[in-house]
């Protein structure tokens, strides 16, 4: 099913956007890795998949699989075709624990698991902190080699609240392998942890070229929603103040 939705969606994808990708020769041909990529938009998972020769899997909300109706069938038939694994995000600690043993199921298989250290997609284009728990637990669980990735303009092609895509030349770059055995058997030291995804955040933002942010992206996020918020209260406040004032 995989080869079959990658060729239904990738094919339409290269013709359609031209994705250009450096790197190509970092991805092993056979044996379990992992890609960590920045998170720019929602298409990250489709152009990362499309340009590689191996099959690479992700994670995504069980929302996706789980929607009644036409449409929730076919869009989880779609995610199920394109590799992705349901993970259910009630609860945080139970979900980053499903992603992590998710993960370590997939390279147990000799395959490619793909995560997004970030969390979450980017609200401004930059690079934001990695969250240590998922990607270093993970690797190290594993001794997977872990290949940087950067994505590059995808956000440009569909941002926030827009329909229809523009058509343009999104990029993807491809770093070396990061060999962290010199702390297998540390996956629960949280100073390794971060280490770890402080190290895989670095190669990135070489890649990306992206101003990097010390800040996780969801706390970001959090204060652009609480910014707008309050911006749209003095707005209102104004408004009213000046609809009570005597003509």
């Amino acid at each position: 099913m995989y080869g079959t939705m990658k060729l239904a969606i990738g094919g339409p994808l290269k013709v359609a956007f031209r994705p250009w990708v450096e790197g190509l020769e970092n991805i092993p041909d056979d044996g379990p890795a992992i890609l960590a990529s920045n998170h720019l938009s929602f298409s990250d998972s489709f152009f990362l998949p499309t340009m590689l020769h191996r099959k690479v899997t992700f994670i995504a909300k069980a929302e996706y699989f789980t929607t009644p109706g036409v449409k929730g069938r076919l869009t989880a038939a779609f995610f199920k075709g394109v590799g992705q694994l349901p993970v259910d995000r009630s609860g945080a600690r139970g979900a980053g624990e499903a992603a992590i043993k998710s993960g370590i199921e997939v390279l147990k298989r000799g395959e490619l698991f793909g995560i997004y250290p970030e969390g979450t997609r980017s609200p401004d284009g930059r690079l934001y902190r990695g969250k240590p728990g998922g990607l270093g637990r993970v690797a190290l669980a594993t001794g997977a080699p872990v290949i940087p990735v950067a994505m590059i303009d995808t956000e440009k092609i569909q941002p926030p609240g827009k329909v229809m895509p523009k058509l343009m030349r999104p990029g993807i770059r491809i770093g070396k392998p990061l060999d962290f055995s010199r702390y297998q058997g540390m996956d629960h030291d949280r100073f390794v942890l971060r280490a770890l995804t402080d190290e895989v955040m670095y190669e990135i933002m070489k890649l990306s070229g992206q101003e990097y942010v010390d800040m996780y992206a969801t706390a970001a996020k959090r204060q652009l929603a609480e910014a707008a918020k309050a911006a749209k209260e003095s707005a209102q406040a104004g408004a009213g103040a000046a609809g009570d004032k005597p003509e």
